[in-house]
């Protein structure tokens, strides 16, 4: 499961990077609601949260994303 800190870090990321959501889920083959519900602190599993990373170019280590919160 990942933490709160790690979905605020990649919401962060998109934004400082100017990223919306729409190009977020093209990216990452999800829909805007995906992307709306996981920074909403909904259920996200692990293939989700690796599409988002991979879409935005980073890797876990990048986020201090810890997968074990």
């Amino acid at each position: 499961m990942t933490s709160i800190n790690s979905i605020q870090a990649l919401k962060k990321y998109r934004e400082d990077h100017l990223i919306s959501k729409s190009e977020l889920a093209r990216k990452a083959g999800l829909s805007p609601q995906t992307i709306e519900r996981v920074e909403n602190g909904g259920p996200c599993r692990m293939d989700t949260l690796r599409k988002i990373v991979v879409a935005l170019g980073i890797q876990f280590e990048d986020l201090n994303i810890s997968l074990n919160d």
